[in-house]
């Protein structure tokens, strides 16, 4: 493996595309594979659908975009970035990783390094992805094939951050493989290359560090709840416990955790964990918090209308937000979603608005959206909505605001000397 020269990247998706027109950057001769006909469509008309991916950037790759399989069989690295969601049970989903695994295996070359990129709990590439790689190959790995892992990292919608300059970790179960590995994300990405010790370590990072951030927000939201009873601003006690320069690090309470990592991740590892005979009480009790928060911000909008003496049933509600971060058109696992859910149930009369996600929304507009409502519930804290101001809700009749962000907790007093009912998640 010292020489790499083709690379094939297996579903480009918010991973799999800027991964693939990197190495294309990179000089690396590219195969961009991915079975969705959209996405291909797409990218021969040389169009992204991807927030962090220009259509410039797409026109101008060198990258060839197929759905043949079987052009993994031109390629030294194979590296594998399709989903592993969660199903309705909250059990790892790992169909998607072992149906690319089979289908690429029979088409490998001798030689070819496989990288798993996609978010997998510790064990998984040992019990299961090794021998289905050499059962369907018929090679056997470590002698014939190589496998590493490199957990995915990328963060959506951040322009500092994305895949060419964040810090990766790397792990396989023998020197060879590792050294490959090393030698291929050391030549992609401006950023350290951390070792790992085995296949297992590097496979349990990425589980840590996201069910970490899951653990945190749960802390700030179980306060924030807490807080809403005892009439302290949470977000003033973060701030004031951030002026601590150690040991405290700041996260913000809001309506529910989204996206396709931190709500997902935990459950990899409580579920690989149970199988072995022990209970991640402490990260269940987390997911279980960060779940109950689209339920206490439609509490709130159920407060805020009694104190009108208005019912939730039948009364104009505004939703504002379905993605599951600012600015970025993705609403896996989001919150916003369960919220529309509980008002739907409710039967209030409801009108949706994200500009990033024009399919769900209701109206095309924000003018539109806050015409005749009587209540708004920030579920996404876009940048269109933090450039309106509180004067701007009055002028459009809004008599109640639901914060589910927390985007406007230091204009609260603004609201109330407009008459306006304001809360924020615990402020």
């Amino acid at each position: 493996m010292s020489s790499i020269k083709s690379v094939a990247v297996i579903g480009l998706g918010y991973v799999g595309l800027p991964l693939a027109l990197l190495a294309a950057r990179k000089k690396y001769h590219v195969f961009g594979i991915d079975i969705d006909p959209r996405k291909m469509e797409a990218l021969q008309a040389q169009q992204s659908y991807i927030d962090d991916v220009t259509d410039e950037e797409v026109a101008l790759s060198a990258a060839e975009f197929t759905s043949d399989i079987s052009t993994v069989a031109h390629a030294d690295v194979v590296i594998i970035c399709v989903p592993t969601p969660v199903d309705k049970n909250k059990q790892p989903d790992l169909s998607p990783v072992t149906g690319a695994i089979t289908a690429v295996a029979p088409h490998l070359k001798k030689g070819t390094l496989v990288v798993i990129e996609s978010t997998i709990n510790p064990g998984v590439c040992d019990e299961i992805i090794i021998p289905l790689l050499e059962k369907v190959s018929g090679m056997q790995v470590g002698s014939d094939i190589y496998v590493a892992h490199c957990p995915e990292r990328i963060n959506p919608g951040d322009p500092k951050w994305n895949v060419s300059n964040i810090n990766r970790v790397v792990g396989a179960n023998s020197q060879p493989e590792l050294d490959a590995a090393i030698e291929l994300y050391s030549a992609l990405i401006d950023a350290e290359i951390k070792p790992m010790g085995s296949l297992k370590e590097a496979e349990a990072v990425k589980v840590v560090e996201n069910s970490f951030r899951d653990i945190n927000i749960a802390f700030v939201n179980e306060l924030a709840m807490s807080f809403h009873k005892l009439g302290i601003n949470i977000e003033n006690v973060i701030d004031g416990a951030a002026t601590k320069p150690f040991a405290f690090m700041a996260h913000r309470p809001g309506a529910g955790v989204g996206g396709h990592c931190i709500p997902v991740d935990p459950y990899y590892l409580i579920e690989y964990a149970h199988s072995y005979g022990f209970e991640h009480d402490f990260l269940r009790l987390a997911r279980s918090i960060n779940e109950s928060m689209p339920r206490f911000t439609v509490d709130l909008l159920t407060e805020g209308l009694n104190e009108l003496e208005l019912p939730l049933k039948g009364t104009k509600v505004t939703l504002l937000g379905l993605s599951y971060k600012p600015n970025v058109g993705d609403d896996r696992e989001s919150p916003a979603n369960v919220i529309k859910q509980y008002l739907e149930e409710a039967e209030v009369e409801l009108t949706v608005y994200d500009p990033y996600i024009r399919s769900g929304s209701t109206v095309d507009s924000l003018d539109r959206a806050l015409t005749g409502a009587k209540a708004v519930v920030i579920a996404t804290g876009h940048d269109e909505f933090k450039s309106m101001t509180p004067r701007e809700f009055s002028e459009a009749g809004i008599d109640v605001v639901i914060d589910g962000r927390n985007v406007f907790r230091h204009q609260k007093d603004e609201f109330t000397k407009l008459g306006i009912i304001y809360k924020g998640i615990g402020i």
